[in-house]
């Protein structure tokens, strides 16, 4: 009874309060992701991350990738806004156009990203959240990710990446931006508004 309405709680401070909520949009042109920058994150991997493996998640995985989420957003500046094992199930792990990719170290599982293809746009990638567990955090991971999602997005054709960075959040504008993302301009964003919603 008070698991539910906990959840109820959620959800209704979730409606009121996430208009609120200020995002970045950045994004990332392929044509900057050049040969020899990709060779050198990837040599930065190698030299940092031991024991690694990137996997799809599945139906199997429901319950780690709640728990990554909430271990992950728990540290955080964000606002958290919980996810639901339902949800995850129907809206990713079945469409074609998203994928949870789930970072283990040492059979661990440490940190997740969401990827998706916009519908509108096959062309364009997005990341759509990613996070990783405090113990595990600043150990190259979170570029791991990145990385893995790149190679997705390079095999379907992807053209640009974007993502959204929570206004208070440097330290993960500032990852993003060693990746070589940059904010959308508000001009870029008026142009774009009517073509591709960010």
């Amino acid at each position: 009874m008070m698991e539910r309405f906990i959840s109820k709680l959620r959800k209704t401070y979730y409606r009121v309060f996430s208009d609120r909520v200020e995002y970045i949009p950045m994004r990332l042109p392929v044509e900057k992701i050049t040969e020899e920058f990709e060779k050198l994150l990837r040599a930065k991997i190698n030299r940092k991350v031991r024991n690694y493996q990137i996997r799809e998640a599945d139906e199997d995985d429901l319950n780690s990738i709640v728990y990554l989420f909430d271990q992950a957003w728990h540290s955080t500046t964000m606002p958290f806004i919980p996810l639901s094992k339902k949800k995850i199930a129907a809206n990713v792990l079945h469409n074609p156009d998203k994928m949870f990719l789930i970072a283990e170290i040492d059979s661990k599982d440490c940190g997740f990203v969401l990827i998706a293809i916009l519908e509108h746009d096959k062309t364009v990638g997005e990341i759509s959240a990613l996070g990783i567990v405090p113990e595990y955090q600043h150990k190259g991971i979170g570029t791991l990710l990145g990385i893995a999602s790149w190679d997705i997005f390079k095999e379907r054709g992807v053209k640009e990446l974007r993502c959204k960075v929570y206004k208070d959040n440097q330290i993960s504008k500032s990852f993003l931006m060693g990746l070589g993302f940059e904010e959308i301009s508000v001009r870029d964003k008026a142009l774009m508004h009517n073509k591709i919603p960010i």
